[in-house]
C-alpha cells in the first residue's frame, strides 16, 4: 500500500483505522507523496449531514485549535465553537494545530499537514479528505502516516501506542467537526442567505 511500507508486518496495532471502507483506504491521499516511506498508516472517517463547502471550511478551524479533547491537547482553551472570519484564507506553510504545517490543499476537497522531526512521534504527514457523498452530505477521511522516531526499542514502544492514542484523539475531532458542521448546515438551510 502506498504511504505504508511496514504496517503489515508482524501483529498490527490497536488503532489502526477507525471507520474508513476498505475502498476509502485504497484511495490514493496526497499525504501519501509527503511521506512516501512511512511505517504506518492511520485512518478514521465520518459521515457528515453537511456539504463538502460546509465541512472543508470547519478544516480551516483547525488552524486555531485541534477541535479534539481540549483539556489535553489545548491547555485548556475550549475550540472556537463558530466560524472565525478570514481563517479559511488558506496559504501553504500556515501552522496548523500548533505543531502541523499546511503543506498542501485543494479548496473544498482536502488539507494536508505535516510535521517533522518530532522527538516524541517522529515525522508525520496527514490528509483530511471530504468526499461528498450527495449534494447535502459527505464523508471526511482522514489518513495519518508516521515514520516512528529513534532507535529499535523506542520505536517499538512508540508504534504500539501512537495508534492507539490517535484513535482516541482522532475520532474526537472527526465527531466534534461533524457536529459542528451539521449545526452550520442547518443553519444555513434555514438562513439562505448566511455566507459561506
Amino acid at each position: 500500500m502506498s504511504g505504508a511500507r511496514s504496517y503489515r508486518r508482524g501483529i498490527e496495532p490497536i488503532g489502526l483505522n477507525w471507520g474508513a471502507t476498505a475502498e476509502e483506504r485504497e484511495l490514493p491521499f496526497p499525504c501519501d507523496r509527503h511521506l512516501p516511506d512511512a511505517d504506518d498508516a492511520c485512518y478514521g472517517a465520518v459521515t457528515v449531514d453537511a456539504p463538502a463547502p460546509v465541512v472543508f471550511r470547519w478544516l480551516c478551524q483547525l488552524k486555531l485549535a485541534p477541535y479534539s479533547y481540549d483539556w489535553i491537547d489545548n491547555f485548556g482553551r475550549r475550540s472556537p465553537q463558530e466560524l472565525v472570519p478570514g481563517v479559511e484564507d488558506l496559504e501553504v506553510g500556515e501552522s496548523f494545530m500548533r505543531y502541523f504545517t499546511l503543506v498542501e490543499l485543494a479548496p473544498d476537497r482536502h488539507v494536508t499537514l505535516e510535521w517533522r522531526r518530532s522527538r516524541a512521534f517522529g515525522d508525520i504527514a496527514v490528509t483530511y479528505l471530504v468526499l461528498p457523498v450527495d449534494a447535502e452530505r459527505c464523508r471526511l477521511v482522514v489518513k495519518l502516516l508516521v515514520n516512528y522516531p529513534g532507535p529499535a526499542p523506542l520505536r517499538w514502544l512508540t508504534r504500539a501506542w501512537l495508534p492507539l492514542g490517535d484513535l482516541v484523539m482522532m475520532r474526537r475531532q472527526l465527531l466534534n467537526l461533524k457536529g459542528l458542521a451539521e449545526r452550520e448546515a442547518a443553519r444555513r438551510s434555514t438562513s439562505p442567505g448566511r455566507p459561506a
